[in-house]
């Protein structure tokens, strides 16, 4: 599993030269590879179907138990041959549909690193695996989806497209930590095989929130479902790719995946149900609505995700044998109306509804596989739509009292249905011909092989479908074993009779024909019903990344003040705020006993350096600053010396002195010292306050870390190997020397190359005129007196606490 999912990413970073070379056939070449890879999996059906699982795992951090593992079941095969397949077919579609288009390559590259990306989440077994591969499919479709950059609204979907799923995806990564906290593993299947009780769980609810808010934001529920149809700003090929089996499938598989361990619970039941029928009507009420073709599409496709979420939410065997059936069918019709609407839109050169009619004269492959795919998106029969739809109504009246809250949503949503799909075929290709349909073609076998063998699938198996055959036995039957997580008898039928289920297909049919039929008062009544209505989501998206700009730009302003004091105020309130904070509530706060003789010499020194300190800070002249300031640095090499480290002290000495003597040095080239502005009282107050904190969070910080007993082993190591394999008594010295040679030649080579740097930067600078300063007069002079316009140079704008600007 884990070379198909490589071999498609190599497939994909190789894609751009194949086209680049071969470019007439490179869509055929690129196919064939998923082709292969789809029959490599259609070999497991008959283990599969048998009930087999098929495991592998792959160490990735072994330190952390995380693994590149793998499952193969009825849910992933069923997901890996959509994925495959269905992409095999899109390549080849897109080779037709954008020929010519000078990104061909690269669109090649993104579409099928997509397919990997979908793959390898399908089939992931790992929670660590399986956010990976979840977020590289939101990458992957962020590229798609604004495949046309140099268009506004495609950057513009592209962006939403991403923020949403991606802020999803940080929702559903934390979930998952905390499903592997709970179940004691970090593998789907090893949750599920622990026996542990989930939903008995303390974190069960934190889990299923998160989880829920990364599967809706994948899977467009409402209120995260006005990203979806925004997604038809990319290319065609890249819709029908993105709805029928890959990206909004990712979280109707997640949901499916998990119901063995977090599904059954009433609160899993009431939310996937509500949430799911509320996206099934919306969108079936907005497809009746629009006029542009893909845009009709897209919004059944909402229909479709709200009906597979509202079915698991249910759970009940009917409900699962329908999620299977349902999940198939739509994959099928899905791609191949896509695909015939981009069809339309390349031969006809116009996809709006109201410009289209009479297309069936000049494109009849293309009306032949419109109308069977639209025939089993309206669930008429013999199509597998059909038996999907049937399912689900007994699933429905399976459930209960819950079953019959969400019938008559579900009833008028599958009605829309039906109305949609007489406008996707009905209006564009019966009567006259409009002014598009008079120079419409059909085009070549890139452009209808895919639609065509999609179309037709969907009747084969529908007509297959008969209950001696055994055909629901097989993968579907694996399937529903999968999203159930126990034994669930599976048959496919046809026909099975009078029932409930089928009165209501019937209610069905005609309330969607009456949708049709009366589809302009529908409309009117529709845009009414918008008009009242003031939620525009899509409107207030807008709203908010406004909001979050002049948050950002109002913190910018806050915080880049463009003064020094006000930066190193707000690094100064963080350290002493947050490790105080720390150190007070997790009892961190330690005080070594030390020996009295070594207690008062330590304070003497601590008091040596308080005066030091006291001394920069009165200091009058930059000399005396840095005068007060060596008071510090030598304090610090007394208490090396006293505590038994004399080479570290006499390093400190000697970094010191040169210290001192450089920045004397450096002096002369300065200008004349100019204390800045003491500022209010409240100020100085308020900076002394931070100043006394830093320095007492650092000491009680430096206090617990030497009381905290530590191992002695590396200690007795170096001690033991210094002179025996270093060869030298002073311990420091050999492990800089020997044991970490080429850290310390690192740090040695780039404190040489700064100073080399610094040193051509003052050489190239001193001495040279600024051509900007001409005569200007210096400012009034300080205080100390005028500055020396030999050594000085022009001054630095300063602002009004004396800080260059």
């Amino acid at each position: 599993m884990l070379t198909a999912v490589l071999v498609i990413f190599l497939l994909a970073a190789i894609a751009p030269t194949v086209h680049r070379v071969l470019p007439g056939i490179s869509h055929w070449l690129l196919a064939a590879v998923p082709a292969a890879v789809t029959l490599w999996f259609a070999s497991f059906l008959p283990a599969v179907g048998a009930g087999e699982v098929v495991l592998q795992a792959v160490p990735w951090v072994p330190s952390l138990g995380v693994e590149l593992a793998f499952r193969l079941d009825g849910l992933s095969l069923l997901f890996a041959l959509l994925i495959l397949g269905i992409g095999t077919l899109v390549v080849i579609y897109a080779g037709g549909y954008l020929e010519g288009h000078p990104q061909l390559g690269r669109f090649y590259l993104f579409i099928i690193a997509f397919m990997a990306s979908m793959l390898g989440l399908v089939l992931a077994d790992d929670v660590v695996t399986l956010f990976v591969f979840w977020e590289m499919t939101s990458i992957t479709s962020f590229l798609l989806i604004g495949f046309n950059h140099e268009d506004a609204r495609s950057r513009r979907s592209a962006v939403q497209a991403l923020l949403v799923t991606a802020t999803g995806g940080l929702a559903l990564l934390a979930g998952l930590v905390l499903l592997g906290m709970a179940g004691g593993t970090w593998t789907l299947s090893g949750i599920e095989a622990s026996g542990v009780d989930l939903r008995a769980h303390a974190l069960y609810l934190p889990i299923l929130v998160l989880v829920l808010v990364g599967a809706f934001t994948k899977s467009a529920q409402v209120p995260f479902h006005f990203w979806l149809p925004n997604a038809m700003d990319a290319p065609t090929p890249v819709s029908a790719y993105l709805h029928s089996a890959t990206m909004v499938k990712a979280g109707v598989y997640l949901l499916a995946r998990l119901n063995p361990t977090l599904g059954g619970t009433e609160v899993w039941m009431l939310t996937l149900a509500g949430f799911g029928t509320v996206t099934a009507l919306w969108g079936g009420l907005m497809a009746l609505r629009s006029t542009d073709l893909k845009r009709v599409l897209a919004y059944t496709t909402l229909m479709a995700l709200g009906t597979l979420t509202m079915l698991v939410g249910l759970g009940t065997e009917y409900a699962i044998k329908a999620y299977a059936a349902f999940l198939l069918a739509h994959s099928l019709y899905k791609g191949s109306l896509f695909m015939g609407a981009g069809s339309v839109d390349h031969g006809a050169g116009g996809r709006d509804l109201s410009e289209l009619s009479g297309l069936w004269s000049s494109m009849k492959v293309t009306g032949v596989a419109i109308a069977l795919a639209a025939l089993s998106m309206a669930g008429l029969p013999p199509f597998f739509g059909f038996i999907g739809k049937e399912f689900m109504y007994s699933g429905m009246l399976e459930a209960g009292g819950l079953g019959l809250l969400v019938i008559a949503g579900m009833v008028l949503a599958n009605a829309t249905m039906l109305g949609a799909a007489g406008l996707v075929f009905w209006k564009p290709f019966t009567g006259a011909p409009s002014a598009l349909a008079a120079g419409a073609h059909e085009g070549g076998p890139a452009l209808w092989l895919g639609p065509v063998v999609l179309a037709v699938l969907g009747l084969v198996f529908g007509l297959g479908a008969i209950p001696q055959t055994g055909l629901g036995e097989g993968l579907l039957g694996a399937v529903a074993v999968a999203v159930a997580g126990r034994p669930v008898p599976f048959d496919l039928y046809l026909w099975h009779g009078f029932s409930p289920a089928l009165g209501l297909s019937a209610l069905t049919i005609a309330l969607g024909f009456g949708l049709f039929l009366g589809l302009a008062p529908v409309k009117r009544a529709l845009a009414a019903l918008a008009r009242v209505s003031r939620i525009n989501v899509d409107a207030a998206w807008d709203h908010i990344l406004a909001g979050l700009q002049a948050l950002a730009e109002a913190t910018t302003r806050r915080l880049q003040t463009g003064r020094l004091r006000d930066y190193m105020l707000a690094s100064f309130l963080t350290l002493a705020i947050l490790p105080g904070a720390t150190l007070l509530l997790r009892d961190g706060l330690r005080f070594p006993a030390l020996p009295p003789e070594i207690a008062y010499l330590g304070l003497f020194m601590a008091g040596l350096m308080v005066v030091g300190t006291v001394g920069t800070i009165l200091a009058r002249s930059r000399l005396g600053a840095i005068v007060s300031l060596s008071v510090v640095g030598l304090s610090i090499a007394m208490f090396f010396l006293v505590y038994g480290a004399p080479d570290v002290g006499i390093t400190q000495l000697m970094v010191e002195t040169l210290t001192v003597i450089i920045i004397v040095l450096v002096l002369a080239k300065l200008p004349s010292f100019r204390r800045a502005e003491d500022g209010t009282a409240g100020e100085r107050a308020r900076n002394a306050v931070v100043a006394v904190a830093v320095g007492a969070v650092t000491t009680a910080i430096v206090l617990a870390v030497v009381s905290v007993p530590y191992e002695l082993d590396l200690t007795r190591f170096f001690a033991e190997k210094s002179y025996l394999e270093g060869f030298g008594r002073n311990v420091v010295n050999v492990i800089l020397v020997d044991f970490r040679a080429f850290d310390t030649l690192g740090e040695i080579s780039v404190v040489a190359v700064a100073g080399l740097g610094v040193y051509a930067l003052l050489k190239a600078r001193i001495g040279r005129p600024d051509p900007d300063a001409g005569d200007a007069t210096l400012p009034d002079a300080p205080p100390d007196g005028p500055p020396d316009r030999s050594l000085a140079g022009p001054r630095p704008a300063l602002d009004s606490a004396g800080e260059p600007r």
